[in-house]
């Protein structure tokens, strides 16, 4: 056995009968020690000697290898099976006491010679897939905290302070706040759910020491729930699972708590962290509980158990100063603000610092202000000690990664890391009829110093030259990522063309990679077949298919090229009639999948400059659906509309009618359909690569790109001139002929 564990009940019975049983042969023997260790805690610690007897075995490559299927680490139906015999039961956690591989203690511990653990701080990051009610419990937390007056009015999902987030319903930006409860002080910080975000995750749980993962009682783990987990995993941080929305009719306990696990064994966790802690909870309602069918009437479970099973941090208290800078805000007045938890040493008001990087480069800098998080709000302190979270200000170049430290014997700390890009995207200068009419600035230097200034605050985001002076390539962890700076931009007065999303390839030994993420789509089963077919004719490929809850609805999980990916949330969202969940996370990169066609039908584009009439837009709506009402300015190139075939059709919305064409009789009213409207997220999704996004502080336009070379577009007047060898004859003239084809060969008929 392996030395340095505290083994429970079942595992001394595990450690007398180790040497007469087999890897999986007695699965029996291990569900009556179950049943026979009344004071086991939780479930999942039956497997902890197996794994390690796994693991020491010469067999276990057989039972366990380490091949993993989609780059997921899957395991073999005979260990899957084995690990579901030992179900979870959800009311055997009520009658017993619960404790943590944690144990409280009433002093600090002394780790080594220098470290110490100190008692009165937890520092803990709140991770979940996104719409899986993070925000919403961290609200209950705040509000059973005392954080606000009993006649303060509070607005829901407090955290999410961006407007942005707000209209969106998601987290975009990670935020600091902090409570007090029973004397301890808990740091907590609220992540984003998605995975376009993920850099926001990797680069928080540099600061804490444990997190909470919170996980819908319905769907259970999900994409992002993967990576976040993975992620904390990786840093060797304690884990309290935590079952959001409990009080849902189809909640399923016991699903979610096993697919759980099954998740920690893929990812590799160590035994200490497959021992992880459940509660039970309701956000919206602010309760939690150890059972799912007995909640307290407040958070108070979910605060013990984040005193009891988060660790307290590690620190070198009277240890040269040491702060690594995990995230950047800016102030009107007090100028940019480094956030960061201090390591080592103590911080103190207007001392002098070295700032260190990477590359053990150092400047010398002073502290002008400090300030730690109490309740929702910073406030001032003259000194900070090793262990807690804390907002530096008066170094005006400070940078994500880099290092406060002392300034005599300072040395940096090891950077942040986060995965690489995946999808890029062109940035340009406007170059339409209608530039400057909307926005302040349209330059390419203001539009380069936006792009960089963005680099300091977003580690997961690049910026590259294009090919000419007033173009910018745009690097990020996927469209929504660039999206949200997008749409930052033009709510700050920037106007600019943006190109169509382009995923980043690699060569590894003269062989093309590209990237492939995990889909998981939830469609009820009468519109599971269309879904299918869509998602097959994009190259991906399904491994996972199961029922949820009461609804008749049904999870798909797909491997698919981030190619497929593009335009894909329409595509699927027409055809389930608006009912399919869509959600992604990168996976890994894999050989070239082969080509993929995104987009079915052409454009209808804009003949002359103009406004738009009734009277054109009552022909042009019978060939496509439009984008343009009367009364609408357009220009020429500009998509007015989508073509109902392959192919673009030029058109003349701005056709009108005759004065002289008059009757006797009542005109015919002109009715038209209503136009569609698309969002900046939609027209990314939709235009191909000769065309673009025009991005103005109040309209949102696509067009065609004047770069490229000129097609051969539908709707036409060509001259063509036909006869005889050695004799030519001239078409006849305003013969009227529209030629409605591309073939080469097509002559005028008259």
């Amino acid at each position: 056995m392996q030395q340095g564990h505290n083994y429970s009940c079942l595992d001394a019975i595990f450690a007398t009968r180790a040497p007469q049983r087999s890897n999986v042969s007695n699965i029996a023997t291990l569900q009556l020690a179950m049943d026979m260790a009344t004071g086991l805690h939780r479930f999942n610690m039956a497997l902890a000697p197996l794994r390690n007897n796994q693991r020491g075995s010469s067999s276990s490559s057989s039972l366990f290898p380490s091949k993993d299927i989609f780059g997921s680490g899957f395991r073999p139906s005979r260990a899957l099976k084995a690990r579901r015999s030992l179900r979870f039961d959800a009311g055997f956690v009520s009658r017993i006491a619960v404790s943590c591989s944690t144990s409280p203690t009433t002093e600090p511990v002394t780790v080594g010679k220098k470290l110490t653990t100190r008692r009165d701080v937890r520092n803990i990051a709140i991770v979940a897939h996104v719409d899986h009610g993070k925000t919403t419990l961290v609200d209950a937390m705040l509000k059973q905290a005392k954080v606000f007056r009993d006649n303060q009015f509070v607005q829901e999902r407090i955290m999410d302070s961006n407007d942005l987030e707000r209209e969106r319903g998601i987290t975009i930006l990670s935020k600091n706040t902090s409570i007090t409860y029973k004397g301890t002080k808990i740091n907590i910080i609220d992540t984003p759910g998605h995975s376009d975000f993920g850099g926001e995750v990797e680069r928080v749980l540099n600061m804490v020491e444990g997190v909470l993962l919170v996980v819908d009682s319905v769907e259970g783990p999900m994409p992002q729930t993967r990576f976040v987990l993975k992620k904390a995993l990786e840093y060797g941080h304690s884990v309290v699972v935590v079952v959001n929305k409990i009080d849902r009719p189809s909640a399923r306990p016991d699903f979610v708590i096993n697919s759980t696990f099954e998740l920690f064994i893929e990812l590799n966790a160590t035994d200490e962290q497959c021992d992880f802690q459940v509660i039970y909870a309701s956000g919206i309602k602010g309760k939690a509980g150890l059972s799912p069918d007995n909640l307290a009437d407040d958070l108070g479970p979910l605060f013990e158990a984040i005193l009891r099973c988060i660790p307290e941090p590690t620190i070198n208290k009277d240890g040269a100063l040491q702060m690594l800078v995990t995230n950047i805000e800016y102030d009107e007045h007090k100028g940019r603000i480094a956030i960061g938890r201090l390591h080592a040493g103590l911080l103190e008001r207007g001392i002098e610092v070295k700032v260190c990087t990477s590359d053990e480069t150092c400047r010398q800098a002073k502290v002008s202000e400090l300030f730690v998080y109490q309740n929702f709000s910073r406030v001032p302190a003259e000194n900070v000690e090793a262990g807690d979270i804390c907002a530096v200000c008066g170094i005006s170049d400070i940078m994500i990664g880099e290092t406060i430290a002392d300034k005599s014997s300072g040395k940096a700390l090891p950077t942040i890391k986060v995965e690489e890009p995946t999808v890029k995207m062109s940035f340009s200068i406007n170059t339409s009829p209608f530039v400057g009419r909307e926005g302040k600035y349209v330059t390419s230097r203001n539009l380069r110093d936006r792009l960089y200034r963005e680099l300091e605050k977003n580690l997961a985001m690049r910026v590259e030259d294009g090919e000419t002076a007033d173009t910018f390539i745009i690097s990020g962890r996927g469209t929504l990522h660039i999206t949200i700076l997008i749409e930052s931009m033009r709510r700050e007065g920037y106007e600019f063309m943006v190109g169509p999303p382009k995923v980043i390839n690699k060569r590894v030994n003269d062989e093309l990679l590209e990237p492939f993420e995990i889909a998981t789509v939830e469609v009820s089963e009468d519109h599971m077949g269309p879904v299918v077919e869509l998602l097959g004719k994009r190259r991906g490929q399904m491994f996972d298919m199961q029922g949820i809850g009461l609804e008749g609805t049904s999870l798909l999980k797909y491997k698919i090229p981030t190619r497929g990916l593009l335009g894909l949330r329409n595509a699927i969202l027409t055809a389930s009639r608006g009912t399919a969940i869509l959600n992604t996370v990168f996976d890994s990169y894999g050989p070239w999948a082969g080509d993929i066609s995104t987009r079915d039908q052409g454009s209808l584009v804009a003949f002359e400059d103009g406004t738009t009439t009734s009277y054109a837009l009552c022909s042009a709506q019978e060939r496509g659906q439009m984008f343009v009402s009367p009364g609408m300015e357009v220009y020429k190139g500009q998509i007015v509309g989508i073509h109902q075939r392959p192919g673009d059709l030029s058109l003349n919305v701005c056709k009108k009618k005759a004065a002289t064409n008059v009757r006797s009789n009542k005109e015919q009213t002109v009715v038209l359909d209503s136009p569609l409207f698309y969002s900046l997220d939609d027209c990314i999704e939709y235009i191909q690569e000769d065309e673009l996004v025009e991005v103005t502080p109040q309209s949102i336009r696509m067009c065609k790109n004047p770069k490229f070379a000129k097609k051969r577009i539908l709707g036409t007047k060509f001259l063509i001139k036909v006869g005889k060898v050695g004799k030519k004859k001239k078409k006849k003239k305003n013969c009227g002929c529209y030629l409605e084809t591309m073939l080469e060969n097509t002559v005028c008929t008259h």
